[in-house]
């Protein structure tokens, strides 16, 4: 990747518990959800459902649900392309003070990091069906909606030196018309951070974007990114919404 590339898109992008199964349950305001405290309730079921939300106000991640625990990070309301932001939501919980508490995925280092924060400062949970699975072996990357493939593309993962990591994330964002035709039509932007690229602008994140190379694909050739044909990535743009989990492995 050329050092004008990376500096551009470095700036862009810089069982145990019982699965809720009601929408209304998903979104209860304070107080709707029984008796105080009550035991985790997972929100990533059940199947192949998975729920987001948009951060509605600048709030504190805690390492445990309750006000008094360690914050591990801030949630902002924005990414650092000005987009709303967004967090997926895996379980609930309330604390002793009848205040319901929300464990998320973060997007911060170390990669798979997850906290928990306050159910008033997320919106109404959204679902998702879908599921992105991404092989570095294979160097194939397959989307799933209900378990079934409905899309898979050869792609280019990360050089030896600056991997693609592996682990579990979600799409936060999408960006399209992109100034640099070297990332093609659509950009995603995902919770994946570089390990080896931390000084870069916008903080490393690791990108899902189409190519004006495509003759490098399939390969490891970027440096982290996982990059598509264009006619791919957009395809897969007509069937990926936002929010959607991402496996790399």
């Amino acid at each position: 990747m050329k050092l004008r590339a990376v500096v551009i898109w470095a700036a862009l992008v810089g069982a145990a518990c019982p699965v809720l199964t009601a929408a209304a349950a998903d979104n209860a305001a304070p107080g709707q959800m029984g008796t105080a405290p009550e035991r985790p309730v997972s929100l990533s079921g059940p199947g192949s459902e998975a729920r987001w939300a948009y951060v509605l106000e600048r709030t504190p991640v805690h390492a445990a649900p309750e006000r008094s625990a360690p914050t591990i990070t801030t949630l902002a309301t924005s990414t650092t392309l000005g987009q709303p932001n967004l967090v997926l939501v895996l379980a609930k919980e309330r604390d002793a003070g009848g205040r319901d508490w929300v464990l998320v995925r973060l997007a911060v280092r170390p990669n798979g990091a997850t906290g928990w924060v306050e159910r008033s400062a997320l919106d109404k949970f959204q679902v998702v069906r879908t599921h992105l699975v991404v092989d570095r072996r294979s160097l194939v990357a397959r989307l799933y909606r209900d378990r079934v493939e409905i899309f898979h593309a050869r792609i280019g993962v990360g050089r030896e030196g600056t991997p693609t990591p592996a682990g579990d994330f979600y799409i936060r964002e999408e960006v399209r018309n992109v100034a640099d035709p070297f990332y093609g039509p659509v950009a995603f932007g995902t919770s994946a951070r570089s390990a080896t690229l931390t000084d870069w602008p916008g903080g490393g994140f690791i990108g899902i974007h189409g190519t004006s190379e495509p003759q490098l694909l399939p390969g490891r050739v970027s440096h982290g990114c996982i990059r598509m044909r264009n006619a791919d990535v957009l395809r897969l743009a007509r069937l990926m919404p936002l929010g959607t989990p991402v496996t790399i492995s």
